[in-house]
This record gives structure tokens, sequence and C-alpha cells, in this order.
């Protein structure tokens, strides 16, 4: 009997210190933790490191107004919450962020917890509310070593108790000074997998908001929540200005080459007599109409939110009517090489502007009327973030594949055409070195009156991404000058067969 009371009143006497010695121990746990992360230790060992921190701060006693722990890479809260008082709470982590070489004490993350967090328990029941903020994405790497949001990861959980599919989500705000939006940027949550393997980031459950300098994620459950970085595009900052570069200088060249032929065309004929040389003038006035909306989209948004959406419509539209003419250049191919026969059409050229000029027209102001918000800023992000360039175009995905889709079948028909009129060449060639030569001549410069190169947009994956880049780049832009090109030589071997036979 006397021993039990000696023991009791010990363990009164050390109840104070207690809390004091697992203060210190958690302090040691954190800095142990941090400088494996430092050294960049083996990730396999960061699961039992991570759960004997968790454990750590879910047996401490916090005091009223919680423990806060804090190293230069991990920062650790733990609260001790009643379900009948509780009326949420507010965190934000005090840790800096690398932006550019430079820490800036001014991005801080912070995560919001919904009153819904303690729903369905006993209002006398208590519960230790535990929350870490990790600056290094070591621990957290899957299979593709992804990116995270400026290596921030923050975690929140319930000692003993499971929080999934609040009706009201946990709101975490992750800061940042880059150039991001839904392309390029969404929330995620962390999956652990079993031994001896990596886990995954999931979306699943998770809302993704995008504001000026902040990510938004709403998500339903507590676990460990980062921003996942997603590299649509491959491109350094010097190949996204060289390109930006090569760009400007043909679609220049190719406007004036265009404005000058349609110029030329109207001083020597100022009314075309046959259907193919209209054909060959509306054409040249689309890429022209194309070029330079595709000149004004960048500086114009800089502008207002109006301004860059009228932007977007008229370059959208003109690529539209581009394509079309490319299209009827093949179709008007077919009927004069493959068909020979039966091609008289009433009407022709009307029926051709109606479909090329007037239904991209009606599309884009239909559009513009009923969902305006499809033509915005389109921002075309470099693999670090920094430097991105901004463009007036599609906002939607949808309406972005919907445009591939009807480029990719016009350009489809034109590849067939190409083909069919190659096999009348062979078929049709005389016994002459020369005309082989004439030939070749003639399929490029129908490769180019068909568009046929826009066909490499469709190759912008794995490693053919960047040289695709270049080489869509280079041919189109410069498509002004090839078709300028075409039309000089042809309308020269006219006149020259027109003053022989005249002789």
């Amino acid at each position: 009997m006397l021993t039990l009371l000696l023991t009791a009143f010990v363990l009164c006497l050390a109840e104070p210190v207690l809390p004091s010695q697992g203060t210190e121990y958690i302090q040691s746990c954190m800095h142990n933790l941090t400088e494996g992360l430092k050294r960049g230790s083996s990730r396999h060992n960061w699961a039992s490191r991570l759960t004997e921190l968790e454990q750590l701060l879910a047996h401490s006693t916090p005091g009223k107004e919680g423990y806060s722990f804090k190293t230069n890479m991990l920062e650790a809260f733990v609260f001790s919450i009643t379900a009948g008082s509780f009326r949420g709470l507010n965190l934000s982590s005090s840790m800096p962020v690398r932006s550019k070489g430079q820490v800036s004490a001014q991005l801080r993350d912070s995560i919001s917890f919904p009153v819904e967090l303690m729903e369905g328990m006993k209002a006398q029941e208590k519960q230790k509310l535990i929350c870490i903020c990790i600056r290094s994405a070591g621990m957290f790497l899957d299979e593709h070593n992804s990116s995270v949001l400026n290596n921030h990861i923050l975690g929140a959980f319930l000692h003993n108790r499971r929080v999934g599919r609040l009706r009201r989500p946990v709101e975490i705000h992750f800061r940042h000074d880059k150039e991001l939006d839904s392309s390029n940027a969404t929330c995620v949550f962390w999956q652990p997998a079993g031994t001896g393997s990596a886990g995954n980031w999931s979306r699943e459950g998770c809302e993704t908001q995008h504001q000026k300098g902040i990510v938004r994620c709403l998500c339903n459950h507590l676990t460990y929540f980062a921003v996942l970085l997603i590299q649509a595009h491959d491109l350094s900052e010097s190949e996204l200005q060289s390109l930006t570069y090569i760009s400007t200088v043909g679609c220049s060249i190719s406007a004036a080459a265009a404005l000058c032929t349609l110029l030329l065309c109207c001083v020597f004929r100022c009314r075309p007599r046959d259907d193919t040389t209209r054909i060959h003038m509306n054409l040249l006035a689309a890429l022209l109409l194309l070029n330079v909306s595709f000149l004004l989209s960048e500086p114009l948004a800089a502008g207002t939110t109006g301004g860059c959406q009228a932007a977007a419509a008229l370059l959208h539209g003109s690529l539209l009517c581009a394509l079309g003419w490319m299209g009827a250049e093949g179709f008007h191919l077919y009927l004069l090489l493959i068909k020979v026969y039966n091609i008289y059409v009433r009407h022709y050229l009307l029926k051709l502007c109606l479909c090329t000029w007037g239904l991209p027209t009606l599309a884009v102001v239909a559009v513009l009327i009923f969902k305006r918000e499809i033509y915005g800023h389109h921002i075309i992000s470099t693999a670090d973030g920094y430097k991105n360039v901004t463009m007036c175009w599609l906002t939607s995905p949808s309406a972005h594949y919907v445009t591939l889709c009807y480029a990719g079948l016009i350009l489809l028909f034109n590849v067939l055409v190409l083909v069919a009129v190659v096999a009348v060449l062979r078929r049709t060639r005389q016994q002459q070195q020369q005309r082989a030569r004439k030939d070749w001549m003639t399929v490029l410069g129908l490769t180019c009156l068909l568009g046929t190169t826009w066909g490499t947009a469709f190759c912008a994956f794995g490693v053919l991404l960047v040289p695709q880049l270049y080489l869509f780049t280079v041919l189109n832009s410069l498509q002004g000058v090839f078709l300028c090109f075409w039309y000089l030589s042809t309308h020269r071997s006219k006149r020259s067969s027109h003053c022989s036979t005249s002789r």
C-alpha cells in the first residue's frame, strides 16, 4: 500500500515535466527529419519517419493555444479541439518561399478548416488536430518524379479519426508568383503505396480554383496536399523566345508577300477570269487576315478583356477561313485533275465563298453572342513557369479540340487529293528527264497550296515536340511567301504560253 502511494506521488510530481520532455523530443525528431531532407536520404525511409512524427504530435499535450514546432524545412501545429465548441480554424505557414533564387517571406500558404470537420461527434468529444507543413517534395516522389508548386506540401489529420466526404470542403491556399492556370497546375493529395514502391498524386475529391497569385484547393478530406505542376509544354525560355521571333518575322513576311500578290493581281487582272486564280486570291486574302490577326494577338493580350476576346475571335475566324480555302483548293484540284468530266457547278465560286467565308464567320459570331468566355487570354508556359507568353486565343479545351478536328478533316482530304494527283502525274508523264523535275516542282507547290504542312501539328508528342514546333513554325509562317512564288511562277508560265500560241 505504501509502495502504491509513493508511486502515485512520484507520477503527480512528474506530470508537469512530461509535456516539456515530449516537446524537446518532437523538436529533435523534426531536426533529424530536416537533416535527412537536406542530405537527400532514400525516400523509402520517409514513411516511417513521418509516421513517427505524426504519432509524437498526436500524443503530445497542447495547451489552449496549441503547440507549434518549426525548422527551416518543417513546421507543425497541434491543437486540442472540442466538437461542441469548434467554430472553424485558419492556419498560415510562416516558412519562406524561394522565388527565382531569392527568399520571399510574403508568399505564405494557409489552410482553413470548416465547422463540419467535427460533424458527427458528441459535443464533449475532444480531438487533436495535427497540421504539418513541409518545404520539400523529397518524401513525396511518385514514379514520374512530378514537381509540386514551391516544393510545398500541407498535411492535416485528426488523431484516431478518418475524415472524408465533408459537406463543406477544407480550403488550402498555395501562393505563388508564376503564371499558372488549369492547364499547368492542379490540386492533388498524396496516396501512399505499399512497402518498397512509390506512392502517387491523385486529384479525387479536390477542386482547383485559380486566382492571381493564389491556387485555391477545395478538398473534402484530410491528408497531405500540394499543387502538381503539369509539364504540358517542355519548352525552355530560350526555345519559346526563338519560336516567337520566328513566328513574328515569318508572319510579317507572309503578310507582306500576300498583300503584294493581291495588289499585283489587281493591277494586271482586275477581275480574274478563271476560277482557279480567284480561289488562289481568296486563299491569299484569308492567309493575309490570319497573319495580321496573329501578329495583333500578343499586343492586344496586354489590353482589356473585351479587346482580347475580339482579337481571339478574329484569329479563330481567320484560321477557320484559311483552312476552308485550303479545302476549297483541294476540292477544285479534284474536279480538274481527277473527276475531269461533268464538273460544271452553277454559281460555283459563290457556293465556295459561302462555305469558306460565311460558315466560319457565322460560327464565330454565334460563339461571341452565346458563350463569349471561350475567347480570352491563353498562356503558353515554359518548363520553369517564368517568362511565359500570353496571347488572345481559345480558352476552352473542347473548342480547341473541335478546331483540331475541323483542321484534321480538311488536311486528310487534301492529302488524299495530293496522293491522287501524284498518281495522275506518274501516269501521264512523258519519257523526258525534264518532265520529272517539273512534276516534282508541281507537287511541292501543291503541297504548300493545299496546306498539308499544317499536318505537322499532329506530331507534337514525345521527343518530336520541339523539332516539330520549329518545323511547323517555319513552314506555316512562310506559307504566304511560298504561295506568292507559286502564283508568280504559274502566272509567268501562263503568259509565256499565251504569247507563244498568239505567234
